[in-house]
């Protein structure tokens, strides 16, 4: 069984749940990871961290990962194209579960090509500009088919 067959025919999104405590984030402080080990040498930002702190809400999303795949099955050959319909993959969760980016808490974004870690860093900026700060883990990986360049899964919390 192809899994881009599997994917398209069933829920994408992996379990909705209630709880007490979710929604709200910050993005953690030095006193969040005693450790002080948030950011690795070369990571992203200095002022980036490994942690959030979650303050209020009722619901949690884990959405397994969104490929670049449109209806039919397709794959577009260039990365930003790729991207873009991963990130329009993941939005469609959002939305079937009444969230949007805004929800996001984390996000896992594999990449099957190391050099397209600029331009994926680029256009996820853009998508998630003035409206989300999730926590981000990007891996550099080996991806089911080799036709795809990025997936991404992600928890959301409203």
């Amino acid at each position: 069984m192809q899994r881009r067959g599997f994917l398209l025919g069933s829920a994408a999104a992996v379990a909705l749940l209630s709880g007490p405590a979710v929604a709200k984030s910050r993005r953690g402080t030095a006193a969040d990871d005693p450790a002080g080990s948030s950011t690795a040498p070369g990571a992203e930002s200095a002022a980036a961290s490994a942690a959030h702190t979650l303050t209020t809400g009722t619901r949690l999303l884990f959405v397994s990962g969104q490929i670049p795949v449109d209806a039919q099955g397709e794959a577009p050959r260039d990365f930003s194209a790729q991207c873009g319909l991963a990130w329009a993959n993941l939005e469609t969760q959002l939305r079937a579960a009444d969230m949007d980016l805004r929800h996001l808490a984390k996000l896992t974004v594999f990449l099957a090509r190391a050099g397209d870690r600029k331009r994926e860093r680029e256009i996820r900026r853009r998508r998630l500009a003035g409206c989300a700060d999730p926590v981000i883990s990007v891996v550099v990986t080996g991806i089911y088919d080799e036709a795809w360049r990025i997936e991404i899964e992600a928890i959301a919390l409203a």
